[in-house]
Protein backbone atom coordinates (compact mmCIF):
# COMPACT_ATOMS: atom_id res chain seq x y z
CA UNK A 1 0.00 0.00 0.00
CA UNK A 2 1.98 2.63 -1.34
CA UNK A 3 0.27 6.12 0.67
CA UNK A 4 2.22 8.07 3.09
CA UNK A 5 1.38 6.50 6.83
CA UNK A 6 -0.25 8.32 9.40
CA UNK A 7 0.88 7.76 13.50
CA UNK A 8 -2.14 7.02 15.08
CA UNK A 9 -2.97 9.55 17.56
CA UNK A 10 -3.87 8.63 21.41
CA UNK A 11 -6.11 5.60 21.88
CA UNK A 12 -8.75 7.74 23.92
CA UNK A 13 -10.09 11.15 22.72
CA UNK A 14 -13.57 13.27 23.14
CA UNK A 15 -16.27 11.16 22.50
CA UNK A 16 -17.99 11.88 18.86
CA UNK A 17 -21.12 10.39 17.31
CA UNK A 18 -20.53 7.61 14.42
CA UNK A 19 -23.01 8.77 12.25
CA UNK A 20 -20.30 11.19 11.00
CA UNK A 21 -18.86 8.06 9.69
CA UNK A 22 -21.39 6.33 8.78
CA UNK A 23 -23.48 8.07 6.03
CA UNK A 24 -26.71 6.12 6.88
CA UNK A 25 -28.82 5.98 10.00
CA UNK A 26 -27.22 3.47 12.43
CA UNK A 27 -30.52 1.95 12.77
CA UNK A 28 -30.43 0.70 9.46
CA UNK A 29 -27.86 -1.72 9.68
CA UNK A 30 -27.47 -2.57 13.56
CA UNK A 31 -30.40 -3.92 15.22
CA UNK A 32 -28.84 -5.28 18.85
CA UNK A 33 -29.56 -3.36 22.28
CA UNK A 34 -27.30 -1.17 23.04
CA UNK A 35 -25.02 -1.42 20.37
CA UNK A 36 -26.45 2.04 19.00
CA UNK A 37 -25.34 3.63 22.08
CA UNK A 38 -21.87 1.76 22.04
CA UNK A 39 -21.35 3.32 18.63
CA UNK A 40 -22.36 6.66 19.27
CA UNK A 41 -19.31 7.00 21.40
CA UNK A 42 -16.80 5.33 19.36
CA UNK A 43 -14.96 6.15 16.43
CA UNK A 44 -14.07 3.38 14.48
CA UNK A 45 -10.59 4.32 12.95
CA UNK A 46 -9.45 5.61 15.85
CA UNK A 47 -10.37 2.46 17.86
CA UNK A 48 -8.59 -0.12 15.10
CA UNK A 49 -5.70 2.17 15.93
CA UNK A 50 -5.40 -0.22 19.47
CA UNK A 51 -2.99 -2.20 19.63
CA UNK A 52 -5.55 -4.53 21.04
CA UNK A 53 -8.11 -4.93 18.88
CA UNK A 54 -6.08 -7.34 16.41
CA UNK A 55 -6.12 -11.52 16.95
CA UNK A 56 -2.68 -11.43 17.07
CA UNK A 57 0.10 -9.70 19.27
CA UNK A 58 1.80 -6.03 17.01
CA UNK A 59 4.12 -3.74 18.36
CA UNK A 60 2.22 -0.79 16.36
CA UNK A 61 -0.96 -0.15 14.01
CA UNK A 62 -0.41 2.24 11.08
CA UNK A 63 -3.37 4.02 9.20
CA UNK A 64 -3.46 4.57 5.40
CA UNK A 65 -6.03 5.94 3.65
CA UNK A 66 -7.60 6.09 -0.11
CA UNK A 67 -10.76 7.87 -1.04
CA UNK A 68 -12.69 4.91 -0.14
CA UNK A 69 -10.84 2.57 2.12
CA UNK A 70 -9.30 2.33 5.31
CA UNK A 71 -6.30 0.69 6.20
CA UNK A 72 -4.68 -0.91 9.40
CA UNK A 73 -0.90 -2.10 8.81
CA UNK A 74 0.02 -4.49 11.65
CA UNK A 75 3.50 -5.62 12.32
CA UNK A 76 2.81 -8.71 9.78
CA UNK A 77 -1.00 -7.96 8.18
CA UNK A 78 -2.85 -5.71 6.58
CA UNK A 79 -6.86 -5.09 7.86
CA UNK A 80 -8.95 -3.67 4.79
CA UNK A 81 -12.62 -1.68 5.97
CA UNK A 82 -14.35 -0.26 3.64
CA UNK A 83 -15.39 3.43 3.79
CA UNK A 84 -19.69 3.74 3.61
CA UNK A 85 -19.18 6.28 1.06
CA UNK A 86 -21.40 6.15 -2.79
CA UNK A 87 -19.27 7.40 -5.49
CA UNK A 88 -22.04 6.55 -8.66
CA UNK A 89 -20.04 3.99 -9.95
CA UNK A 90 -19.61 2.06 -6.27
CA UNK A 91 -21.76 1.87 -3.51
CA UNK A 92 -20.63 0.82 0.11
CA UNK A 93 -23.66 2.58 2.08
CA UNK A 94 -24.62 -0.39 3.89
CA UNK A 95 -22.75 -2.73 6.34
CA UNK A 96 -24.10 -5.37 4.03
CA UNK A 97 -22.87 -4.31 0.71
CA UNK A 98 -19.09 -3.67 2.26
CA UNK A 99 -18.91 -7.26 3.09
CA UNK A 100 -20.41 -8.54 -0.27
CA UNK A 101 -17.14 -6.22 -1.71
CA UNK A 102 -14.82 -7.44 0.66
CA UNK A 103 -15.85 -11.26 0.04
CA UNK A 104 -15.78 -9.88 -3.60
CA UNK A 105 -12.49 -8.56 -2.97
CA UNK A 106 -10.98 -11.61 -1.80
CA UNK A 107 -12.01 -13.87 -3.91
CA UNK A 108 -11.05 -12.04 -6.99
CA UNK A 109 -7.48 -11.22 -5.92
CA UNK A 110 -7.11 -14.93 -4.74
CA UNK A 111 -6.83 -15.48 -8.79
CA UNK A 112 -3.04 -13.67 -8.76
CA UNK A 113 -2.43 -13.68 -4.65
CA UNK A 114 -3.82 -16.65 -3.06
CA UNK A 115 -1.23 -16.46 -0.33
CA UNK A 116 -1.64 -12.86 0.40
CA UNK A 117 -5.65 -12.61 0.86
CA UNK A 118 -6.30 -14.65 3.90
CA UNK A 119 -10.18 -14.00 5.02
CA UNK A 120 -12.50 -11.38 5.57
CA UNK A 121 -13.28 -10.66 9.73
CA UNK A 122 -16.20 -9.26 11.48
CA UNK A 123 -15.40 -6.53 13.76
CA UNK A 124 -17.36 -7.36 16.98
CA UNK A 125 -17.93 -5.30 20.00
CA UNK A 126 -16.41 -6.96 23.04
CA UNK A 127 -16.78 -5.68 26.53
CA UNK A 128 -16.60 -2.31 25.50
CA UNK A 129 -14.04 -1.91 22.53
CA UNK A 130 -13.96 -3.30 19.06
CA UNK A 131 -11.97 -6.27 18.67
CA UNK A 132 -11.19 -7.64 14.91
CA UNK A 133 -12.89 -11.10 14.56
CA UNK A 134 -14.17 -13.53 17.26
CA UNK A 135 -17.65 -13.88 18.29
CA UNK A 136 -20.41 -11.47 18.97
CA UNK A 137 -22.47 -8.86 15.98
CA UNK A 138 -20.50 -7.85 13.67
CA UNK A 139 -20.55 -3.66 13.58
CA UNK A 140 -18.23 -4.00 10.60
CA UNK A 141 -15.80 -6.63 8.39
CA UNK A 142 -12.58 -6.08 7.58
CA UNK A 143 -9.94 -7.89 4.84
CA UNK A 144 -7.55 -9.76 6.22
CA UNK A 145 -4.09 -9.62 4.23
CA UNK A 146 -0.07 -10.50 4.48
CA UNK A 147 1.74 -7.51 4.33
CA UNK A 148 4.02 -7.01 1.60
CA UNK A 149 7.53 -5.13 1.66
CA UNK A 150 7.15 -1.92 0.85
CA UNK A 151 10.66 -1.62 -0.49
CA UNK A 152 9.95 -4.21 -2.96
CA UNK A 153 6.80 -2.82 -4.52
CA UNK A 154 7.24 -2.10 -8.29
CA UNK A 155 7.28 1.74 -8.43
CA UNK A 156 9.53 2.07 -5.20
CA UNK A 157 11.91 -0.46 -7.15
CA UNK A 158 11.63 1.73 -10.26
CA UNK A 159 12.35 5.08 -8.28
CA UNK A 160 15.55 3.66 -7.33
CA UNK A 161 16.00 2.93 -10.50
CA UNK A 162 16.48 -1.15 -9.90
CA UNK A 163 13.54 -1.77 -12.62
CA UNK A 164 15.31 -4.40 -15.16
CA UNK A 165 13.87 -6.59 -18.36
CA UNK A 166 13.77 -9.77 -15.81
CA UNK A 167 11.53 -8.15 -13.47
CA UNK A 168 9.24 -7.78 -16.45
CA UNK A 169 9.70 -10.96 -17.48
CA UNK A 170 8.54 -12.25 -14.43
CA UNK A 171 5.42 -10.41 -14.60
CA UNK A 172 4.66 -11.82 -18.13
CA UNK A 173 5.30 -15.57 -16.77
CA UNK A 174 2.74 -14.44 -14.41
CA UNK A 175 -0.26 -12.47 -15.94
CA UNK A 176 -0.32 -14.89 -19.62
CA UNK A 177 -1.99 -18.22 -17.41
CA UNK A 178 -3.73 -15.64 -15.41
CA UNK A 179 -5.76 -14.33 -18.71
CA UNK A 180 -6.11 -17.78 -20.40
CA UNK A 181 -7.76 -19.00 -17.37
CA UNK A 182 -9.67 -15.67 -16.38
CA UNK A 183 -13.44 -15.79 -16.87
CA UNK A 184 -14.99 -15.80 -20.51
CA UNK A 185 -18.56 -15.44 -21.47
CA UNK A 186 -21.01 -13.76 -23.76
CA UNK A 187 -22.12 -11.17 -20.30
CA UNK A 188 -17.81 -10.23 -20.57
CA UNK A 189 -17.50 -10.50 -24.70
CA UNK A 190 -20.21 -7.15 -24.68
CA UNK A 191 -17.27 -5.40 -22.67
CA UNK A 192 -15.35 -6.14 -25.84
CA UNK A 193 -18.23 -4.60 -28.90
CA UNK A 194 -17.02 -1.14 -30.59
CA UNK A 195 -20.02 0.09 -29.17
CA UNK A 196 -19.44 -0.19 -25.07
CA UNK A 197 -15.99 0.63 -25.67
CA UNK A 198 -17.16 3.79 -27.33
CA UNK A 199 -19.50 4.81 -24.32
CA UNK A 200 -16.48 4.54 -22.30
CA UNK A 201 -14.77 7.34 -24.25
CA UNK A 202 -17.74 9.30 -24.66
CA UNK A 203 -18.15 8.87 -20.89
CA UNK A 204 -15.08 10.27 -20.28
CA UNK A 205 -14.90 13.24 -22.79
CA UNK A 206 -18.15 14.71 -21.57
CA UNK A 207 -16.64 14.50 -17.90
CA UNK A 208 -13.45 16.62 -18.76
CA UNK A 209 -15.46 18.91 -21.61
CA UNK A 210 -15.46 21.50 -18.09
CA UNK A 211 -11.55 20.71 -17.46
CA UNK A 212 -10.58 22.13 -20.76
CA UNK A 213 -8.56 25.12 -20.61
CA UNK A 214 -5.80 25.65 -18.67
CA UNK A 215 -5.35 22.14 -17.53
CA UNK A 216 -6.43 20.49 -21.00
CA UNK A 217 -5.74 22.59 -23.88
CA UNK A 218 -8.63 22.75 -26.63
CA UNK A 219 -6.69 21.57 -29.36
CA UNK A 220 -4.89 18.46 -27.13
CA UNK A 221 -8.88 17.33 -26.29
CA UNK A 222 -9.89 17.61 -29.90
CA UNK A 223 -6.34 15.29 -30.80
CA UNK A 224 -7.23 12.74 -28.26
CA UNK A 225 -11.52 12.58 -29.44
CA UNK A 226 -10.57 12.81 -33.07
CA UNK A 227 -7.73 9.98 -32.77
CA UNK A 228 -10.33 7.58 -30.52
CA UNK A 229 -13.28 8.10 -32.87
CA UNK A 230 -11.17 7.34 -35.81
CA UNK A 231 -9.40 4.56 -34.49
CA UNK A 232 -12.43 3.05 -33.55
CA UNK A 233 -14.09 3.46 -36.73
CA UNK A 234 -11.25 2.15 -38.71
CA UNK A 235 -10.67 -1.07 -36.60
CA UNK A 236 -13.88 -1.82 -36.11
CA UNK A 237 -13.02 -5.33 -37.43
CA UNK A 238 -10.26 -5.92 -35.14
CA UNK A 239 -12.30 -5.07 -32.32
CA UNK A 240 -14.82 -7.55 -33.26
CA UNK A 241 -12.20 -10.50 -34.18
CA UNK A 242 -10.74 -9.77 -30.74
CA UNK A 243 -13.80 -11.41 -29.09
CA UNK A 244 -14.32 -13.97 -31.09
CA UNK A 245 -10.46 -14.97 -30.46
CA UNK A 246 -11.60 -15.08 -26.78
CA UNK A 247 -9.62 -12.28 -25.89
CA UNK A 248 -12.02 -10.21 -23.89
CA UNK A 249 -11.47 -11.94 -20.17
CA UNK A 250 -12.42 -10.75 -16.33
CA UNK A 251 -9.18 -9.17 -16.06
CA UNK A 252 -7.35 -6.88 -13.27
CA UNK A 253 -8.89 -3.28 -14.30
CA UNK A 254 -6.54 -1.60 -12.09
CA UNK A 255 -2.16 -2.90 -13.25
CA UNK A 256 -0.23 -0.41 -12.87
CA UNK A 257 3.19 -0.27 -10.50
CA UNK A 258 1.65 0.69 -7.75
CA UNK A 259 -0.46 -2.70 -7.66
CA UNK A 260 2.62 -4.97 -8.16
CA UNK A 261 4.82 -6.39 -5.53
CA UNK A 262 8.69 -7.86 -6.83
CA UNK A 263 9.55 -9.96 -3.52
CA UNK A 264 10.39 -13.39 -3.54
CA UNK A 265 7.26 -13.81 -5.90
CA UNK A 266 5.21 -11.24 -8.33
CA UNK A 267 2.57 -10.64 -6.61
CA UNK A 268 -0.33 -8.51 -8.14
CA UNK A 269 -2.95 -7.35 -6.06
CA UNK A 270 -5.88 -5.05 -5.30
CA UNK A 271 -7.73 -5.61 -8.61
CA UNK A 272 -11.66 -3.84 -8.86
CA UNK A 273 -13.91 -5.92 -6.88
CA UNK A 274 -16.49 -3.09 -7.09
CA UNK A 275 -17.66 -2.87 -10.54
CA UNK A 276 -17.65 -5.52 -13.44
CA UNK A 277 -17.64 -2.77 -15.87
CA UNK A 278 -14.29 -1.62 -14.77
CA UNK A 279 -12.54 -5.36 -14.97
CA UNK A 280 -14.21 -6.79 -17.92
CA UNK A 281 -12.40 -5.78 -21.21
CA UNK A 282 -9.42 -6.45 -23.88
CA UNK A 283 -6.26 -8.14 -22.15
CA UNK A 284 -4.57 -5.54 -24.17
CA UNK A 285 -6.61 -3.12 -21.92
CA UNK A 286 -4.95 -4.12 -18.91
CA UNK A 287 -1.80 -4.61 -20.31
CA UNK A 288 -1.63 -1.11 -21.98
CA UNK A 289 -2.80 0.45 -18.75
CA UNK A 290 0.90 -1.13 -17.19
CA UNK A 291 2.84 -0.26 -20.25
CA UNK A 292 1.34 3.39 -19.85
CA UNK A 293 2.78 3.45 -16.03
CA UNK A 294 6.01 2.65 -17.32
CA UNK A 295 6.16 4.99 -20.08
CA UNK A 296 4.85 7.86 -18.23
CA UNK A 297 7.59 7.27 -14.82
CA UNK A 298 10.44 7.44 -18.00
CA UNK A 299 10.38 3.84 -18.47
CA UNK A 300 9.41 3.86 -22.64
CA UNK A 301 12.09 0.72 -23.55
CA UNK A 302 11.13 -1.77 -20.42
CA UNK A 303 7.36 -0.62 -21.67
CA UNK A 304 7.91 -1.85 -25.29
CA UNK A 305 10.36 -4.84 -23.80
CA UNK A 306 7.22 -5.49 -21.66
CA UNK A 307 4.35 -5.73 -24.24
CA UNK A 308 6.19 -7.29 -26.82
CA UNK A 309 7.14 -10.15 -24.60
CA UNK A 310 3.57 -10.44 -23.70
CA UNK A 311 2.18 -10.32 -27.23
CA UNK A 312 4.60 -13.02 -27.75
CA UNK A 313 3.97 -15.40 -24.82
CA UNK A 314 0.17 -15.10 -25.07
CA UNK A 315 0.33 -15.88 -29.24
CA UNK A 316 -1.19 -12.46 -29.40
CA UNK A 317 0.41 -10.04 -32.60
CA UNK A 318 -2.74 -8.02 -32.89
CA UNK A 319 -2.31 -6.53 -29.11
CA UNK A 320 0.79 -4.51 -30.74
CA UNK A 321 -1.57 -2.93 -32.97
CA UNK A 322 -4.24 -1.25 -30.82
CA UNK A 323 -1.60 -0.19 -28.07
CA UNK A 324 -1.89 3.41 -28.98
CA UNK A 325 -5.78 3.27 -28.02
CA UNK A 326 -5.92 1.70 -24.78
CA UNK A 327 -2.53 3.11 -23.42
CA UNK A 328 -4.41 6.56 -24.57
CA UNK A 329 -7.39 5.68 -22.72
CA UNK A 330 -5.33 4.62 -19.79
CA UNK A 331 -3.61 7.72 -19.60
CA UNK A 332 -6.61 10.36 -20.55
CA UNK A 333 -8.46 8.28 -17.72
CA UNK A 334 -5.38 9.16 -15.28
CA UNK A 335 -5.40 12.72 -16.38
CA UNK A 336 -9.04 12.69 -15.42
CA UNK A 337 -8.48 11.55 -11.84
CA UNK A 338 -5.74 13.79 -11.11
CA UNK A 339 -7.82 16.64 -12.83
CA UNK A 340 -10.76 16.59 -10.52
CA UNK A 341 -8.29 16.47 -7.40
CA UNK A 342 -6.94 19.14 -8.63
CA UNK A 343 -10.59 21.48 -8.75
CA UNK A 344 -11.67 19.80 -5.61
CA UNK A 345 -12.11 22.77 -3.53
CA UNK A 346 -11.64 20.05 0.06
CA UNK A 347 -8.43 19.35 -0.94
CA UNK A 348 -5.65 20.78 0.68
CA UNK A 349 -4.20 23.60 -1.70
CA UNK A 350 -0.69 21.37 -2.38
CA UNK A 351 -2.40 18.23 -3.15
CA UNK A 352 -4.49 20.31 -5.69
CA UNK A 353 -1.25 21.64 -7.15
CA UNK A 354 0.58 18.63 -7.54
CA UNK A 355 -2.98 16.72 -8.92
CA UNK A 356 -2.83 19.56 -11.53
CA UNK A 357 0.81 18.91 -12.77
CA UNK A 358 -0.26 15.02 -12.83
CA UNK A 359 -3.23 15.43 -14.81
CA UNK A 360 -1.60 18.14 -17.33
CA UNK A 361 1.23 15.71 -17.98
CA UNK A 362 -1.09 12.41 -18.16
CA UNK A 363 -3.27 14.72 -20.99
CA UNK A 364 -0.34 15.70 -22.85
CA UNK A 365 0.95 11.32 -22.64
CA UNK A 366 -2.31 10.79 -24.07
CA UNK A 367 -1.52 13.26 -26.89
CA UNK A 368 1.50 11.20 -27.64
CA UNK A 369 -0.62 7.82 -28.08
CA UNK A 370 -2.83 9.80 -30.06
CA UNK A 371 -0.58 11.36 -32.75
CA UNK A 372 1.54 8.23 -32.93
CA UNK A 373 -1.55 6.15 -32.96
CA UNK A 374 -2.63 8.43 -35.77
CA UNK A 375 0.10 7.95 -37.42
CA UNK A 376 0.56 4.50 -37.47
CA UNK A 377 -3.05 3.72 -38.96
CA UNK A 378 -2.91 6.26 -41.61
Amino acid sequence: MNLSRLRHPPLFFAPSLLQNYFSFPISNSLALPGINAYLQIMNLPAALLDLYAYPEPTTRVDLVQTHISWVFLTDRFAYKVKKPVDLGFLNFTTLRRRHFYLHRELVLNRRLCPEIYLDVLPIVEHRGILQVGGHGHPVEYALKMVRLPQERMMDEVADRGELKEEHLDRIIARLVPFYEQAAAAPRIDKYGEPAVIAFNHRENFSSTAGLVGEMLPADLFALIQSFSWGFLEKKRRLFLRRIKEGRIRDCHGDLHMKNICLADGVYIYDCIEFNPRFRYGDVAADIDFLAMDLDFHGYRELSRHFVEGFARASNDPELLEILDFYKCYRAYVRGKINAFVAVDPEQKPETREQAGKLARAYFALAGEYAREGAQAAA
